[in-house]
């Protein structure tokens, strides 16, 4: 549904899964320096919200992702991954228990899904899980807020300035944190795009696709890596989500989110193959492409066991 602050002045709409809400209220350079300073919100009110309740709740999240929510406290928020078998990455999302339940929010169109393979997992665990209409997802530099959505004006006037999703998306990009759908393919697993640590928990008991994650953080190296795109900024134009990229006219990657951050210029993320040198010169949408490392093509390497 289309927020409620888009009546605010200035406002304009942002574009495909990102329409409902703004995508900046004037000048997205000046919203990017606000953030920046601390200051200002970010409506996020188009991302899907999960609320999972019931005693066995932070058990039951604990053996089905790659999380540890054993001994989760109230107000404390944690990201965690559903994998399939094979390791790739299905669902994403960020939550906080309150103490009665954990409310999580999800990419704008995923929470559907999320729900249904949470509900299928239930067996006979003391759960509830369902969609929720009425919380809306607020970013502020310091925190995240889930806010009543019949409150959002209110919100806004006590958090201000109001600052666009361009804004937020040049700064996440250039902090190099992927989004779920944009930034993956099908066949991502954690260890290519960062997520080891803020989403995956390395010290915890078994799940689904554990394998592949534990095999390639202690003895491999990701097939491919998540990088920082700089792109030629003689064109007017950032490249399609999805674009390939290329090296030396061979296709070794794709084009996830890009923006224009207002130092760096016109950034992406891309996903390429691990064996492409992290300082080779690459190519989208006919446009010329530096690299800057997210993830360390070695990773995984200094942990290696010594084999006799």
């Amino acid at each position: 549904m289309a927020s409620p602050l888009l009546d605010l002045p200035g406002a304009v709409a942002g574009d495909g899964i990102d329409a409902p809400v703004a995508a900046h209220y004037g000048s997205f350079n000046i919203e990017q320096r606000t953030l920046e300073s601390g200051d200002g919100f970010v409506d996020l009110s188009h991302r899907d919200v999960v609320r999972i309740a019931g005693p066995d709740r932070l058990t039951w999240l604990h053996s089905l992702t790659t999380q540890d929510f054993t001994g989760l406290g109230p107000g404390v928020w944690t990201s965690a991954l559903v994998l399939s078998p094979q390791g790739h990455v299905e669902h994403a999302f960020t939550g906080v228990n309150d103490g009665e339940a954990f409310t999580a929010h999800t990419e704008p169109g995923m929470g559907a899904g999320l729900v249904a393979w949470l509900d299928s997992m239930r067996f006979m665990m003391r759960v509830e899980v369902g969609l929720v209409d009425d919380l809306a997802v607020m970013w502020r530099p310091t925190k995240t807020d889930l806010v009543p959505r019949a409150r959002m004006r209110e919100y806004a006037e006590a958090a201000g300035p109001a600052c666009g999703l361009w804004a937020h998306e040049a700064l996440r990009i250039a902090r190099g944190e992927p989004r779920l759908g944009l930034d993956t393919d099908h066949r991502t697993i954690p260890n290519e795009v960062g997520w080891i640590g803020s989403a995956v928990h390395l010290d915890k008991g078994c799940y689904r696709g554990q394998e592949t994650v534990a095999r390639v953080h202690t003895l491999g190296r990701p097939p491919r890596r998540l990088t920082l795109l700089h792109l030629d900024g003689s064109e007017n134009r950032l490249p399609a989500a999805g674009s390939p990229l290329l090296h030396e006219g061979r296709e070794v990657g794709f084009v996830g989110s890009s923006a224009r951050h207002h130092e760096l210029g016109p950034i992406a993320l891309g996903l390429v193959k691990r064996n492409v040198p992290v300082d080779a010169p690459l190519e989208v949408d006919s446009m010329p492409v530096a690299q800057e490392v997210v993830v360390d093509p070695e990773v995984g390497l200094h942990v290696r066991p010594r084999l006799r």
